[in-house]
């Protein structure tokens, strides 16, 4: 099994304009990012006693909103967002912890039926943060975009490196190039599983966005685009 984690996927160096621009190599498997390069990345974290722990990545759409996947929210579990953030175990000047007003799941997520889509969230914050060098927000794309096959996009978080691995402290980056749905959709791909509100991308068999079985020797990655309503 294995866990879909959401991102905006722009075209590479489209919308968004970093004030430390991303090194945008073509190095595959996953690397560091250039520090700060990324300033919409959020790190959504939840408390457990008195220490905080990574459990997601988002992105800011607004000064007071986050956009997550719906499958990392639990509604047993206090969360935080930081903002402006490179390397989680460090203190770094300009970062931001924001709290949540409200976390809004889309209404026809189903927990057990991840293939279904819908698997995104918003998280309102219970203040405007200020946008700085560090902090800016991301431009999501129009309603009905397609992106055109083989559009470069970077897929950016603290996930796993690695199966079972720790999560790295700095944020990392890794290139994507989008398969169109008909490929996509193909039985030796994703089949019926892929949906027309998804973007897919991948099949070099070492980028990800989420952690399979090394028995997958070629791996394809689907991202779930549902507008909330």
């Amino acid at each position: 099994t294995f866990k879909i984690q959401i991102f905006v996927c722009f075209p590479a160096l489209g919308c968004g304009v970093p004030a430390y621009p991303p090194a945008v190599s073509r190095v595959v498997g996953g690397e560091n990012a250039r520090p700060y390069s990324w300033p919409w990345q959020a790190s959504l974290q939840y408390q457990s006693s008195s220490s905080w722990y990574h459990t997601c990545g988002g992105t800011l759409i607004a000064t007071n909103w986050v956009l997550t996947a719906a499958h990392c929210i639990s509604s047993t579990r206090k969360y935080r967002v930081l903002l402006g953030k490179y390397n989680l175990a460090a203190e770094e000047q300009g970062s931001v912890a924001a709290s949540p007003e409200k976390i809004i799941v889309h209404e026809k997520w189903n927990p057990y039926s991840v293939a279904s889509g819908y698997d995104i969230a918003l998280i309102k914050l219970t203040e405007h943060v200020a946008l700085s060098d560090k902090i800016k927000l991301a431009c999501l794309p129009a309603a009905q975009s397609i992106l055109s096959s083989n559009t470069a996009c970077y897929v950016t978080g603290w996930g796993r490196l690695q199966t079972n691995g720790a999560l790295p402290d700095d944020l990392q980056q890794g290139l994507l190039l989008v398969v169109d749905y008909a490929t996509c959709s193909q039985p030796s791909w994703w089949g019926s599983t892929v949906k027309t509100n998804m973007v897919c991308a991948g099949g070099d068999g070492i980028t990800s966005s989420c952690n399979v079985s090394p028995e997958n020797t070629t791996l394809r990655v689907w991202f779930d685009t549902t507008r909330p309503d």
